[in-house]
């Protein structure tokens, strides 16, 4: 539910011996994964600015309705840990959030804004936005989850296929380089749910297999974790809060 409990989890598993991996399935998207590609084999070259924007109407559930919170940790945390798969962890977060007017139980965090500042000048924008005007209510919406990198050498582009109505769908990318004369469109048949599931069990297992640290392990995911209490601390005092501010915080010898 929020760092300190996570950070008891990690000591716990930790002390026991137990391999713990987390289901953070964002990042086995196929699209998402897609994008890592292009990072790393240097299609676009250095990143220069990147975007994700969600204009979406979650299915919020029964549990949602007395934690008090609602958005960051239940739906920006997949956006924040993809920019921390794709880009590494960043200096700190500035966030701003207000209630969504359509969700009629107690919280602040309902439609969310935030940017992610990293030392070598990148910054990363997200937007998740959970109104989306009155879609529900008689005026014709736009549904989307889309993200954008774009890159010293060249720019990708790319379409989540989870909140299609009413069934998911496969997600897209199209991306190009200088001296392309167009963008190039790779395509799959698989849908980040469930397809990408695979990706987060194969990764846990291949941990027990070869008694090496899971992909999304417990740990790493504590800076997941940070970032989303940064978030909210930021959007509490109207600032930028470094990322070491919550993980400095801690007690416990953790190898971070």
């Amino acid at each position: 539910m929020n760092y300190a409990e996570a950070e008891e989890v990690v000591s716990a598993c930790e002390a026991a011996g137990i391999t713990l991996a987390v289901n953070q399935n964002m990042r086995y998207d196929h699209s998402v994964r897609a994008a890592k590609t292009l990072l790393e084999n240097g299609t676009i070259g250095e990143p220069v600015f990147a975007t994700v924007e969600m204009r979406g109407i979650p299915h919020w559930m029964d549990w949602h309705k007395d934690l008090g919170w609602l958005t960051l940790r239940i739906m920006s945390i997949h956006h924040l840990d993809t920019f921390r798969y794709w880009f590494g962890d960043p200096e700190g977060i500035y966030c701003s959030v207000r209630p969504d007017p359509r969700t009629n139980f107690p919280h602040s965090d309902g439609i969310c804004t935030y940017i992610l500042e990293y030392r070598n000048g990148l910054r990363c924008v997200g937007i998740d936005d959970t109104w989306t005007g009155p879609a529900k209510e008689g005026c014709p919406g736009e549904i989307y989850l889309k993200w954008r990198i774009e890159g010293l050498n060249g720019l990708a582009i790319g379409d989540i296929g989870w909140c299609k109505d009413p069934y998911t769908t496969p997600s897209t990318i199209r991306y190009a380089a200088k001296g392309q004369e167009q963008f190039q469109c790779p395509v799959w048949p698989e849908s980040w749910f469930p397809d990408a599931f695979i990706g987060t069990m194969a990764q846990l297992l291949i941990a027990l297999e070869n008694g090496t640290e899971p992909a999304i392990s417990g740990l790493d995911n504590l800076k997941t974790m940070a970032l989303v209490e940064a978030a909210y601390l930021s959007a509490a005092q109207f600032r930028s809060i470094g990322l070491d501010t919550i993980l400095s915080r801690s007690g416990a010898p953790l190898r971070l």
